[in-house]
């Protein structure tokens, strides 16, 4: 593997934690796991997932504090190698939640308690 969407790395991140969801999954199906557990209309904050997206979630990225998020972003759909991605400049990166304007929801997953008592 040369990378990640922002999916997969969000997933890795996930993984890290004991909480990624079994497969592969897309932004809009990350978003409908969360959202039927129950788990909506958060503050940004550390851990809270943001997604992006209209009409359909195409984007998701991590919150790291109330004002940041990290993100593998930049690429579309054409990125499907590293030479694509140095192209396009796609990279994973620190950046102020709002900076996109499609923001639909923030939602905070019931992280285990070791991981909350860590931070």
């Amino acid at each position: 593997m040369e990378g990640f969407d922002c999916s997969g790395f969000i997933q890795w991140c996930l993984q890290s934690v004991g909480m990624d969801p079994k497969g592969d999954q897309s932004a809009q199906a990350l978003y409908e796991h969360f959202f039927e557990l129950g788990f909506v209309n958060a503050l940004p904050k550390a851990g809270a997932l943001a997604f992006y997206g209209s009409p359909e979630i195409s984007h998701i990225a991590l919150c790291i504090n109330d004002m940041q998020v990290i993100e593998a972003g930049g690429g579309d759909s054409t990125t499907v190698n590293l030479e694509a991605a140095i192209k396009k400049q796609a990279s994973v990166r620190i950046r102020p939640f709002d900076a996109r304007k499609d923001l639909v929801s923030i939602i905070q997953p019931a992280y285990p308690k070791w991981v909350q008592d860590s931070g």
